[in-house]
């Protein structure tokens, strides 16, 4: 059938080889399901029709025979009463409709098949694109990885190993000269701090000479 043209070059092709060929593989794999969606869709449609004429052509298969058997009721009783004309009128139409039933049975069953076709074929579009989705899966993870790869690849290609040395060379070298400037720093504020505690000692020696010679007197004056 027609509407199943599509599927054939979806379904053959070689899709692993492809994909190193694409510039935008997940794109394309995309593209691949989506028409594959439309088929499967064209193809359901296809099938409900196939089961709606079966529906159809079981009703007529039905009202044939029913009709048949009335008419060949009413020929007999026409018959058992004498009355030929109405029996030849009911032969009649049950002849004519047993033809329509032959008719009706032939392209029945030339339906039935086409049916069997349309919903095997609809079977098989279901169970390509559940190949290709599980496909893509796959192929997806070996183009990131692939990307990733080729990223890695490009930084290590660019990067150099003297260059780094170099670079950790120069910061060592920087916080060395930070460590002593600190070094430095510290020893001249803790060299400050000593001479402001001389110099305090030094400005406190009257007051506490004044205080020493007071404990004395009070110890004097006790005695």
């Amino acid at each position: 059938m027609g509407i199943f043209k599509r599927i054939k070059s979806i379904a053959v092709a070689d899709i692993n080889c492809a994909i190193d060929k694409m510039e935008d593989p997940t794109t394309m794999l995309k593209q691949y399901l989506r028409e594959l969606e439309e088929e499967i869709k064209k193809g359901e449609n296809a099938l409900a029709n196939q089961l709606f004429i079966e529906k159809k052509y079981e009703a007529l298969i039905a009202e044939a025979i029913s009709v048949i058997e009335k008419r060949a009721r009413q020929a007999q009783l026409a018959v058992d009463q004498n009355e030929e004309d109405i029996a030849k009128l009911a032969l009649q139409d049950k002849i004519a409709q047993e033809k329509k039933l032959t008719i009706a049975k032939a392209t029945y069953e030339t339906v039935k098949k086409q049916t069997t076709t349309v919903y095997a074929q609809v079977k098989k579009l279901k169970e390509t694109y559940e190949e290709l989705q599980q496909k893509k899966l796959a192929l997806i993870a070996r183009a990131n990885v692939a990307e990733v790869t080729n990223q890695v690849n490009g930084s290590l290609a660019s990067f150099s190993p003297e260059s780094a040395v170099k670079g950790f060379a120069r910061m060592e070298e920087q916080i060395l000269n930070l460590e002593a400037k600190a070094s430095a720093s510290q020893s001249f504020y803790e060299m400050n701090r000593s001479k402001e505690a001389q110099y305090l000692n030094k400005a406190l020696q009257d007051e506490v000479q004044l205080e020493l010679e007071k404990l004395k007197q009070s110890k004097t004056t006790t005695v």
